[in-house]
């Protein structure tokens, strides 16, 4: 390994694949707006959210759950473009404001990855790459602020 590789890490760091919580709560913030199906689903999160990816597996447990909870249904339907017919799912009306809160819970959620993905982000140049002076002691922003009197947070 080489510091070169631990930068490469953070610039294209590899997927995130949901768990059946966050894919529960991804589905009902699409259902909420549309109808949909299994291969739409995974396709639909690679592209918003370009680190995220959903596996089959995970999605049709996060299906099967809202189906066994009465939160959706699924309907046979010929989708475009497409040979044989797509297993489709619907909200169910009743459902609607209980969707709505765990959507928000997936919005709330990759609000806060995205906010916390920014602060991390430091690109590596001359500029932000630490020295090490002749003497051969580094200080750091803590230390340079002790010394200052003032704390860190």
């Amino acid at each position: 390994m080489k510091f070169e590789d631990i930068y490469q890490f953070f610039e294209e760091p590899p997927p995130i694949y949901l768990n059946k919580e966050l894919a529960v709560c991804y589905v009902l913030s699409v259902l909420t707006r549309h109808d949909s199906y299994g291969t739409e689903l995974i396709h639909a999160i690679e592209q918003d959210y370009a680190n995220y990816r959903l596996s089959d597996t995970v999605l049709y447990s996060a299906l099967k759950f809202l189906e066994n909870q009465a939160a959706i249904m699924g309907y046979w339907k010929k989708v475009e473009g497409r040979g044989r017919p797509r297993r489709m799912y619907r909200l169910r009306p009743d459902w609607q404001m209980k969707a709505r809160e765990l959507a928000d819970l997936w919005q709330r959620y990759m609000t806060g990855q995205q906010k916390a993905q920014q602060r991390n982000i430091v690109q590596p140049t001359a500029q932000n790459i630490t020295q090490v002076p002749p003497n051969g002691t580094i200080s750091t922003q803590s230390q340079r602020l002790r010394s200052l009197g003032r704390t860190t947070v």
